[in-house]
Order: structure tokens, then sequence, then C-alpha cells
């Protein structure tokens, strides 16, 4: 009967395009990125397989009537392409299958560090212990679940976004494990595994699933390269390259000396455009925006983000930077190689008062990133322009 194999092709080609629409929404496809396609997105792949079984019985009941021709080459052809689309699009083209975990975690200390001291790496401090995770091997597992002095924690890094988060992995206080799942408006998504709701990596936040509006406990980290982390942390531990991973790591640190040449890593070297650096700064609710160009070319800005003066930091090795909160506007401030001086007393580039007993300064959340990524996801921010 035409109708019975009306059915079977209506199964083959909804099933390739689910399958097709199923990976367009989450992943950087062209157009994909710029469109509100979240809660659709949510819906088709929380439906997959209800998606899946009813085009397979379509197809199934077709199937029959559909080869009773004499070019049986025809629905077979058709069969061949669907199963086709859904091996790639599921094997293939999703995140978790692209940019996997890494199989096992070494850690070196200074003695034994493989990496270049120039190399960038986010660190974490913990219980008077620190480890690194160096952003050439972030930007392929873009996330890396791990324990430091007791407490787990999760490294994340969206190199589309240039985001570099770290938070607890805990949902409504209790452990959790994530996968990635995807991206939305170019900022990378982890699933948690025990109800499936999507969390942004460059805000920590659920957007989308059961727990909608929760957000993960952020740990305070900081960017520097990882010679300067020695200086300030001896018996830091560096993580080392994974075995099964290294042809997919950035090698030549391209990406983190801003030298990528992808259409999502790329960087510009003028400020303010979608692919220029900028250094956010938080404090609570209340964010500032300042163009990395200036900090380059002053290394040091003072501000104010609410009532609260701050200070940013950059390292004379152009790339470690770090922001500060201190007590007064009229303080005088200065900078000397890698210190502070505030009002005749010496700090180092940790916060640590070098000449008297004084109180460190109070580290401040200061991230690098795209300034596409930060104006997304920080709708009242305050861009300063010096």
């Amino acid at each position: 009967m035409i109708i019975l194999k009306k059915i079977f092709y209506a199964g083959i080609i909804g099933i390739s395009v689910f399958e097709i629409l199923n990976v367009f929404f989450i992943m950087p496809m062209p157009g994909s990125q710029e469109i509100k396609s979240l809660d659709i997105a949510y819906f088709l792949y929380s439906n997959r397989w209800i998606f899946r079984l009813c085009f397979v019985i379509m197809i199934a009941i077709g199937a029959i009537n559909a080869f009773k021709i004499k070019r049986k080459w025809l629905p077979a052809a058709g069969l061949v392409i669907a199963i086709t689309i859904i091996y790639f699009f599921n094997f293939q083209m999703t995140a978790e299958k692209i940019f996997r975990q890494p199989g096992k975690l070494i850690f070196k200390g200074q003695a034994d560090n493989r990496l270049s001291l120039n190399s960038i790496v986010i660190g974490v401090e913990n219980n008077g212990k620190t480890k690194a995770y160096p952003i050439q091997f972030l930007v392929y597992h873009h996330q890396v679940q791990d324990t430091i002095g007791g407490k787990p924690f999760m490294v994340t890094y969206c190199s589309v976004c240039r985001t570099g988060r770290v938070y607890e992995p805990l949902v409504k206080g209790h452990p959790e494990k994530f996968r990635l799942v995807g991206m939305d408006h170019f900022n990378a998504m982890f699933e948690d595994m025990t109800t499936s709701s999507w969390w942004r990596q460059g805000t920590g936040e659920a957007v989308t699933g059961p727990l909608k509006g929760e957000s993960l406990p952020e740990i305070a980290s900081e960017q520097l390269t990882i010679k300067k982390l020695f200086e300030l942390h001896p018996d830091a531990l560096i993580m080392q390259a994974d075995a099964g991973s290294l042809t997919r790591y950035d090698s030549l640190r391209k990406f983190e000396q801003g030298l990528s040449e992808g259409r999502l890593t790329r960087t510009d070297s003028l400020s303010w455009k979608n692919k220029s650096w900028v250094i956010g700064v938080k404090i609570g609710t209340v964010n500032k925006v300042y163009d990395w160009n200036q900090l380059k070319k002053n290394r040091l800005i003072t501000d104010s983000i609410g009532k609260i003066p701050v200070v940013i930091v950059l390292s004379t090795d152009g790339q470690s930077f770090t922001a500060f909160a201190h007590q007064h506007m009229n303080d005088s401030i200065r900078i000397m190689t890698d210190s502070l001086q505030i009002n005749g007393e010496i700090y180092d580039f940790s916060g640590r008062c070098l000449t008297t007993g004084l109180s460190s300064l109070e580290r401040v959340a200061a991230y690098q990133e795209f300034w596409h990524s930060w104006k997304t996801f920080n709708s009242e921010t305050h861009r300063i322009q010096l």
C-alpha cells in the first residue's frame, strides 16, 4: 500500500532530521548559537528515545511494502543514509565524544614538572595544598574533576569564551558527577548525572532542567604562569599530559597565547571586539569589566566595585594577573616589579604583606575572557574605559 510506503519514508526522514537537530542546537554549527534554542534543545534531548522509537516503528511498519518494488536500492539507500546520520551525529559529533576526560590524573612538583614555566594554568588552593591545571590541556578536556585538601572540585574551561571557572560539584549539598553535553550561546554546558539538568560553564547556573535556577558553589582560583605559581606556592603540583589525549592537546600553546586561527577561538588584537580579551571583576552581584590591552599597558588599574576600592595587577610576565580589595579610595598605590606598594607597605603578588604584620590583601574574583562572553552572561556589567 502506498500509505505504508509513505510512512516508511516519513520515518527515514523524521529520524534523520531529528538526529541532526538534536546535535545542531547544542554544538557550534553555523547559526546554532545565535538563536534562543535552549528549551527546544533540552526538549529534544530529554525525549530523544521517544522520538527515536516512534520513527523506528514508522520505518518498521512500512518496510515490507517499501521493498515491494523492483528498485529495491531506493529504500535500502534511505536506510543506509539514516543509519549513517545516526552514527555520525551520535558517535562523532557529540561533545563528550569529541572532548574526553583524562584517563588518569598525573601531577608533578617543581622538580619533576615537564611543562614550560611560561605555560598558563588555573591554580586552586585549599587547606594549604595547591594544584594547577594547564590551559593547553583544559581547552580539550573542558573539565577536570579532582580533590584537593580533602575537598572535591571541578576545574572547567571553555575555549570559545576563554572562561576558566572552578566549582564545588555539589548539588543541594550532595556530591554530583557531570559530563560535557554541548554549548549554548558559545558557552560550554554540563549535564549532572542525577537529574540531567544542564549547567552553564561560565556562571555555574543550571539553565534548564529540573534544577533550573540552582547554582554550583564557586571556588576561588587564579590564572597565572607556572613560573609565577611556583614563586607563590613552591610546593604546588602541576597536572601533566594525559597519555591518551596527547594528539588532541594544544601542544604549541597557540590558544593560550592568543595565536589560535580558529573562527571560534581566535583573538582580536583591538579592544572591545567580540574576541578581544577583557578582565571581569566581581564582588557580590556587582561587576565591572576592563580592557586587557589597557591593563597590559599600565599593569595597574585602580577603581571601585560598588563602594569597595579594588586594584587589578598584571605581572611582568604579561600573563599572570590578580585583583585585590583595599581600604581607602585615596590610598597611594604603586607597582614595583611584581609587588604593590600601598601607603608605604609592600605586598607580594599573592597579597601577603612583606614589610609588617598587616593582614594580607583580600583577593576578589577576576577573570580573563572574551568580550562577547562577558557581555552575554553579565548583562548589567559596567564597561570601564580608562
